[in-house]
């Protein structure tokens, strides 16, 4: 399995009890993955198992032992259109590494996004282009898509916005972080 980040955004919102995640994945962006390589994801490359209903994980750091959402598990949605792949995921803090995550991300440590595919044979198309090569991957296979701390496409950046709680779940929010701390 490759994998691979891409441009992205990532914006997380708590919503009673639970973290609301959406992603947005564009497509069309040449990154440079090592020396002379340069790589581009087509418009929809990842439909086929999109569209199929196939099971797809939200992972931390590709780590299939710490899924955060999944389609089987109803928590993940996709949709995969022209111009990107569009992520909703609902976060609840019941593991640990759920929470590793929603720390480390609030800490600004994990800012990453990054598929996790296989290339379909006769998916892409590799063209040198003076001492490199531009491989643009047409149809691919995706499993999962993680956030990382260092993706593989340098403009692979997740975002985050605060959202101010109000009411009844400011009060909860308050009342949680104060018992947090008691024996």
């Amino acid at each position: 399995m490759l994998w691979g980040g891409h441009a992205g955004s990532l914006e997380l919102r708590s919503d009673g009890g639970a973290t609301r995640l959406t992603a947005r994945f564009p497509y069309g962006r040449e990154t440079e993955i090592a020396a002379g390589r340069h790589e581009v994801i087509a418009p929809r490359a990842f439909r086929d198992r999109i569209e199929a209903g196939e099971d797809i994980h939200l992972l931390a750091g590709h780590d299939f032992n710490r899924p955060l959402a999944s389609r089987n598990a109803g928590n993940l949605t996709l949709a995969d259109g022209d111009d990107a792949l569009v992520i909703e995921a609902r976060i609840d803090g019941g593991t640990s590494w759920a929470r590793d995550f929603l720390a480390a991300h609030e800490s600004g440590l994990i800012r990453g996004l990054s598929p996790g595919f296989r290339v379909r044979p006769g998916g892409e198309r590799i063209e040198r282009r003076g001492d490199g090569i531009l491989r643009t991957i047409a149809s691919a296979e995706l499993f999962e898509v993680s956030a990382v701390t260092r993706p593989a496409y340098p403009e692979a950046q997740i975002e985050a916005r605060n959202w101010q709680p109000v009411g009844e779940v400011a009060a909860r929010v308050v009342a949680h972080h104060l018992n947090r701390w008691r024996l």
